[in-house]
């Protein structure tokens, strides 16, 4: 399939890279040329804006990392409006707010292009060994026609209904991994500081009903090396975390604890920690317990 990509950073690049390598043909696009260095050597073709990346393309791909960033893409000068024909199809792999989402895809509707929101989970890791989740909301039979490609990227590509509800529910996945987060760095530190070794505890946890994918794949990987290189950064997690606060109270849902995991991740950017892993949450209940949750190589 020839497919228009736009956003090669951290998360986009192997998902580039990943679709090239199963055969399909990209034409890509980023703010900096130099991110898409290793996509072009790879055999594909450079656009210098967005629109340049949407003509002759059967589907284009967004993957950006905030909502202000998607509205740019699609609705500004040079978006991907300004390039799409009737029936164009457009997908959003970033995590964004299902209201904007929604109200994107009316406003590409308008314009005779077919929007599905698709974001995915999963983490550099994820993105760069095609095993992500692949959450998609929208049109079934679009779904369905565009399914084969997001397979190349992910290992868990499910539809989850109109649209939006891809956005719904990576949304409640990352404040649940967020939440769980700040939630284990308080445990892990009482049962060290209690008198329990770091590596015994996780163990005994990972393997009993509190055990987490945190616990078991995202902490060994950063916080306990003190590994803080992204990854999933903090700035992003933080953005996740608001987006699922704001939902709630868009919907009068009362989040007293996210509201909590909220602040924390408030404190974290305060603290300059943005470009760093996800992780560096932790850092403050270390601070805190005076426990720091580090494992030997």
């Amino acid at each position: 399939m020839k497919v228009g990509f736009i956003g090669t950073g951290n998360m986009g690049n192997p998902m580039a890279a990943n679709l090239i390598k199963a055969g399909h043909q990209l034409t890509v696009h980023d703010l900096r040329r130099e991110a898409a260095i290793n996509l072009l050597e790879m055999g594909a073709e450079w656009a210098d804006s967005p629109k340049e990346a949407v003509p002759g393309n059967e589907v284009v791909l967004t993957s950006l990392p905030v909502p202000r960033d998607v509205e740019a893409v699609v609705q500004g000068e040079n978006g991907i409006l300004e390039g799409a024909a009737e029936g164009s199809i457009y997908v959003d792999l970033s995590t964004n707010s299902p209201t904007v989402i929604r109200r994107l895809h009316q406003v590409c509707a308008d314009r005779g292009v077919i929007m599905l929101d698709a974001p995915v989970s999963g983490g550099t890791y994820g993105a760069a060994a095609a095993t992500l989740a692949v959450m998609v909301g929208g049109d079934e039979d679009v779904f369905n026609k565009v399914k084969p490609t997001l397979d190349a990227i992910g290992s868990h590509v499910v539809y989850c209904g109109p649209i939006g509800n891809g956005s719904v529910c990576k949304i409640c996945n990352n404040l649940l991994s967020m939440g769980i987060g700040v939630l284990m760095a308080e445990a892990l530190t009482l049962g060290v500081k209690a008198g329990v070794d770091l590596a015994v505890l996780a163990d005994a946890i990972a393997n009993s009903s509190g055990g987490s994918k945190r616990l078991t794949e995202k902490f060994p990987r950063f916080l306990f090396k003190g590994n803080f290189e992204p990854g999933f950064a903090t700035a992003l997690a933080a953005k996740d975390v608001r987006l699922a606060t704001d939902l709630g109270r868009e919907y009068g849902i009362p989040m007293e604890l996210s509201n909590l995991v909220d602040q924390r991740h408030v404190e974290a950017m305060f603290r300059g920690w943005g470009p760093e892993d996800s992780d560096a949450v932790a850092r403050i209940q270390e601070e805190k317990a005076g426990v720091q949750l580090r494992l030997p190589e």
